[in-house]
């Protein structure tokens, strides 16, 4: 009776053991995101771990399956063999656990969502996942991954010591009741005796974001976003197809045309695309932001056409990317440019310029294997590269490649020597990414995130700056048209209201140069980065039937709106109102202004269609 005791006992404690390290990790990610953390409240940080309970029990009845079975082992074979094998076991669970710890830590910040598949695609590139990371960063991050883990193993230690002399062979009639001990684990991994097993909406209880996204077990919800992966089917169904299409056709359909005089003063202008990385409109003094960050940008913004409602479609660059070369919705959970079979059949503004007669370009200063890209790029009928190998590396910084100042200047060199006419550059910066390691002075100091932000992109702004008085002083300048345009938005600086909110996705595009019709200076038209490939190929009067997702940003009809996706939700906007939806706990995260009934049901046939899009391209 005293072994079935001690097995039942050791049983108990481990259960225990991992619920205790689920506690110190939601504790570890409040500490982690301190300033959040101190805007939830007390009584609802203390909820975090009531809810999340749930989860983390889930979990730990996966993670204590394996020692369950193996107890039951210790009946006929060895049980001090059988406790080290338990041992290591737990120390190899513990050692991955860490890392994907502080791996979720550090992403939560840049992405908005606790871990998931999102981290899959990177592991191609390690070093380039890195690269984000200062290497100040990493190497706290590699001292707190052992040190938990010591501490951790240290604890499970001590508790498989004690337990390892007192379990000693027993009964046969104990397997029965082991095998059932061992079965009620299902409870706890389904939540319960509910038909449907737990999910992550059973631990969403408040209307502050942050505080479902803590309450989340890290590590189930990674394993859970891995083993159900798409089944071929579309989990954002609200309305059938024809139903879906007539939503969103009643109101694109009327902005297909333009309602303005043409904004070029010619027909074939040179065309230059510059993708600035990660800039928001949160920091642009021209459009409200703040003043002192961008001052060659703002500076700009009086001799060109600034567009003031224009937002981001996406988060990341890989997301950007196509949304603006192929006028294509990203999806709550896919990345359409990292799936070759798939992009194929995209329509792609560049295969259009060529058709046109112009020569094709792209320049970045780093690695373009990131995210798929340079397949991507060559499906687009770019054959001219100019990447990070053309850089010397000492004129990389340590993490993603060319500084921007390097790197602009190489794309002048080139538009400086004669030019095959007329001509589609496109270059996309990179020393605004994460880390934020520039060239001088951190402008903005460099004693937060966001000031390192502020800093590099103040740095870029200097760059951009120099450029454009270089490209003022060109033969080619006149006959061209420049556009400035973030790839994506930004969590930094910190904004008020909802992380998803469209204070995020509100980005910068700019229309310079000569081609430029001086008569315009401000566009208030709501749109983003899909509209963009319809509107410039309607400017050139050249065929754009196959960007179905878009909109003629030059049609001022109060009918305009914005669309964008974030990891399992959407945002949709018009200039009277807003609605902002979170898939997972299947509620608005942000209802304001007028029409949010329409605009639920707008934004919902939206990620609807596009997503069955995504599914039927082969």
């Amino acid at each position: 009776m005293k072994n079935f005791k001690y097995r039942l006992l050791y049983n108990i404690y481990y259960f225990l053991f991992w619920i205790v390290y689920f506690i110190f990790a939601r504790l570890f990610f409040l500490a982690y995101y301190f300033e959040k953390s101190q805007e939830l409240g007390f009584s609802t940080m203390i909820k975090t771990f009531f809810y999340g309970l749930k989860l983390d029990a889930s979990f730990v009845g996966y993670i204590s399956f394996t020692p369950f079975l193996l107890m039951i082992f210790s009946i006929v074979i060895k049980p001090k063999m059988i406790l080290k094998v338990i041992r290591w076991y737990t120390i190899i669970v513990i050692l991955f656990i860490n890392l994907l710890l502080l791996i979720d830590a550090g992403l939560y910040q840049s992405w908005g969502v606790r871990l998931d598949t999102s981290l899959l695609p990177y592991l191609n590139t390690p070093q380039l996942m890195l690269s984000s990371a200062s290497t100040l960063q990493l190497v706290i991050g590699v001292f707190f991954w052992i040190l938990i883990s010591y501490i951790f193993i240290k604890i499970f230690n001590k508790i498989n010591q004690k337990n390892s002399n007192k379990i000693n062979f027993g009964s046969w009639l104990e397997i029965p009741l082991f095998l059932l001990i061992t079965s009620v684990l299902i409870i706890p991994i389904r939540g319960g005796f509910q038909t449907i097993p737990i999910n992550q909406s059973n631990v969403y209880f408040s209307n502050k974001m942050f505080a479902n996204h803590a309450a989340v077990n890290f590590i189930w919800n990674f394993f859970n976003t891995i083993t159900h992966k798409s089944d071929g089917t579309n989990p954002y169904i609200y309305f059938d197809d024809k139903t879906a299409l007539n939503i969103i056709n009643q109101r694109k359909n009327k902005l297909l045309e333009s309602t303005t005089d043409s904004i070029l003063n010619t027909s074939r202008p040179n065309v230059i695309l510059i993708l600035w990385e990660s800039l928001p409109a949160k920091i642009v003094g021209s459009l409200g932001g703040e003043p002192n960050v961008t001052p060659n940008l703002n500076k700009l913004s009086k001799e060109g056409i600034l567009f003031t409602n224009f937002y981001a479609n996406g988060d990341r660059t890989d997301k950007g990317i196509p949304a603006i070369l192929s006028g294509y919705y990203p999806q709550p959970v896919k990345r359409i440019m990292r799936m070759p079979n798939k992009t194929r059949s995209l329509p792609m503004l560049p295969k259009k310029m060529i058709d046109l007669g112009y020569k094709t370009s792209f320049y970045y200063g780093g690695d373009l294997n990131f995210g798929n890209m340079n397949t991507y790029l060559r499906n687009a009928g770019i054959t001219d590269f100019v990447d990070g190998n053309a850089f010397d590396k000492k004129d990389w910084n340590s993490k993603w490649g060319a500084y921007d100042d390097v790197f602009m200047k190489r794309f002048a060199k080139d538009l400086s020597t004669k030019q095959i006419t007329p001509f589609f550059k496109i270059a996309l910066t990179l020393t605004s990414h994460e880390p934020y390691e520039i060239k001088g002075e951190y402008k903005f100091g460099k004693d937060t995130e966001d000031n390192k932000f502020r800093s590099a992109h103040y740095y870029t702004d200097q760059v951009i700056g120099d450029f454009m008085t270089f490209a003022k002083k060109q033969d080619w300048y006149k006959n061209t048209l420049i556009v400035i345009m973030s790839d994506h938005g930004h969590s930094s600086p910190k904004h008020e209201g909802p992380y998803f909110s469209p204070k995020k996705f509100r980005i910068p595009m700019l229309w310079l140069g000569g081609a430029v019709n001086k008569k315009y200076t401000e566009i208030e038209t709501v749109a983003s980065q899909v509209d963009f490939s319809y509107t410039l190929l309607d400017l050139l009067e050249a065929d754009n039937k196959d960007f179905v997702f878009s909109k003629n940003i030059f049609n001022t009809s109060e009918n305009q709106f914005a669309h964008y996706t974030f990891n399992k939700g959407f945002g949709t906007l018009t200039k009277e109102g807003v609605f902002v939806y979170d898939y997972v706990s299947q509620k608005p995260i942000l209802e304001s202004g007028e029409n949010t009934k329409k605009l639920d049901s707008l934004g919902k046939a939206i990620t609807q269609n596009s997503f069955e899009d995504f599914l039927e391209r082969k």
